[in-house]
């Protein structure tokens, strides 16, 4: 097999079969096969696609590159959730704990966040003294006695992913469905749950910036999911403007309790529930995604879901007081507001330009190697289709400085005011296969 006729034949609209497929991944994992011929590869799959079972051999090709997580051990069925990416999203926080309090068992895989915020390990050790560092086997008893943990990712989890989207990155050859699809899904078939529940987020704050596009790599996700065996759901979501109130880690895990004692902003109390149902009923615990709802909101009125996040906490070595008392909580030296200069309704909030001004703030690394200040962010006072007067707050920015001109500079060239608007719709369709 010779890597050159591979690529020819994918240039020239052919199909690659399972053990051609293979032979690339392996190849490429190991060394043996250069990154200009696998850039030249990308580029044809770019422009010629791939069909189903060829997303689904690339998907599992990347699964076995590496370390593949047995979670045998932990009994029930593992429902995982991932989101595409966003702007203050903090269902993580929320879902944990929610679909826990139902005796599904929640076994989280989670990293640190490179952008606007940090990611959910980061916005969890936010709490005092609360770890993520626990070996396979404790991760494991957690789960299975209290159905809820969350564990750093392992180093080699789909090597050959990172290997694959890092060439993608400076070869303009990210923005492919065949790639994207197979590259979302190998994370999460090698993180060893039995159901995925995806949220693909559409906007501006998003990667997939149209709800057809968003549409499209859903289907090509679940299609994969459901192709290698793992029950597979999504849901389109809207990204056009920060989900919630709150950016930034310390502030995102105060809204995630507001959320979870049924306080939180509506539309990430409604983002909560429609991926929430899914899980609820992929694990089998309701007839119906209508029953699961109702499941899921019993749990936030009983107080379950509160007491579920506070035992979840104190499992991890954190400080369960929090959930009671979000005073102990990291907290920012400033709080600066940003008035509204004219009369009218927040038409605009462009969510990736306010996500930047969160990461200027240092809630969110620019580099790898950058440290993040869990206190700092921001918190939205309106949302679109809010009405707001001149002189009134439109966000409230939490700094460790006084100078943030740049920062609130960034945020009015974000939010525009207009005689009319009406807030988006955040659920724009469900993809079950």
């Amino acid at each position: 097999m010779r890597m050159v006729d591979l690529i020819e034949k994918k240039r020239d609209g052919g199909e690659l079969l399972t053990e051609e497929i293979n032979y690339i991944i392996q190849g490429y994992t190991r060394g043996e096969i250069p990154d200009y011929q696998v850039s030249a590869l990308a580029m044809a799959i770019f422009f010629q696609d791939m069909n189903e079972r060829e997303r689904a051999d690339l998907t599992m090709a990347m699964v076995h590159s590496g370390d593949v997580i047995d979670l045998s051990a932990i009994e029930g069925v593992k429902v995982d959730k991932h989101s595409t990416g966003g702007v203050g999203d903090t269902t993580t926080l929320v879902l944990a704990p929610l679909v826990a309090a139902l005796d599904i068992p929640v076994a989280k895989m989670s990293g640190r966040g490179l952008g606007h915020t940090g990611g959910t390990i980061d916005k969890l050790e936010s709490i005092p003294g609360f770890h993520t560092e626990i070996t396979t086997d404790e991760f494991a008893d957690l789960v299975n006695r209290f159905k809820i943990a969350v564990v750093g990712q392992t180093g080699n989890l789909t090597p050959a992913d990172k290997k694959l989207y890092a060439l993608r990155d400076v070869t303009a050859t990210v923005n492919s469905i065949p790639l994207i699809a197979s590259s979302i899904m190998s994370k999460k078939i090698a993180a060893g749950s039995d159901a995925i529940v995806l949220d693909v987020k559409t906007g501006s704050g998003a990667f997939m910036k149209t709800a057809e596009d968003a549409a499209e790599l859903a289907q090509a996700m679940v299609r994969i999911g459901n192709n290698v065996g793992r029950k597979t759901m999504a849901v389109i979501s809207d990204m056009s403007q920060p989900l919630g109130r709150a950016i930034g880690n310390a502030l995102e895990v105060q809204e995630a309790i507001d959320a979870l004692k049924g306080q939180g902003p509506e539309d990430l109390e409604e983002l909560c529930l429609a991926l929430g149902r899914q899980m609820v009923y992929l694990a089998g615990k309701a007839a119906s995604l209508e029953e699961a709802e109702e499941k899921l909101r019993e749990a936030i009125r009983s107080g379950a879901a509160l007491e579920k996040f506070k035992q979840f906490i104190a499992n991890q070595g954190g400080d369960p007081s929090v959930v009671d008392d979000p005073e102990k909580l990291p907290k920012a030296a400033y709080k600066i507001e940003v008035p509204a200069q004219e009369d009218g309704v927040v038409a605009e909030i462009i969510a990736d330009g306010i996500g930047t001004a969160a990461m200027w703030l240092g809630a969110g690394r620019a580099t790898k190697e950058s440290e993040i200040d869990l206190a700092v962010g921001l918190m939205l006072n309106k949302k679109i289709g809010d009405a707001v007067k001149a002189g009134e707050s439109l966000v409230t920015i939490h700094a460790n400085t006084e100078d943030v001109e740049a920062v609130k500079a960034k945020i009015y060239e974000c939010i525009r005011v207009a005689d009319h608007a009406e807030a988006p719709v955040l659920v724009h369709g469900i993809v079950t296969e």
